[in-house]
């Protein structure tokens, strides 16, 4: 697989299925933990939860770049 097809796969997935799953659900967590929590609470829950969405992608990130094997004839 092309780096660049490895591109677009990963993009497609981040962009339509990981980060509206990861937003619903931290919105549905914080609605259930977080009604009558103190301001600073919140302030910290969605500090962490705003700087982990991109752990997946992090990892994503040596796949995508990694060059393809070349085939030995």
């Amino acid at each position: 697989m092309s780096r660049r097809f490895k591109t677009l796969i990963a993009a497609i997935v981040i962009v339509f299925f990981w980060l509206p799953f990861y937003a619903l659900f931290i919105m549905g967590l914080a609605r259930h933990l977080l009604p009558s929590a103190p301001w600073f609470v919140a302030l910290l829950f969605y500090a962490l939860a705003g700087s982990l969405w991109i752990v997946p992608i992090g990892l994503s990130l040596p796949w995508m770049y990694r060059e393809p094997k070349k085939a030995n004839k």
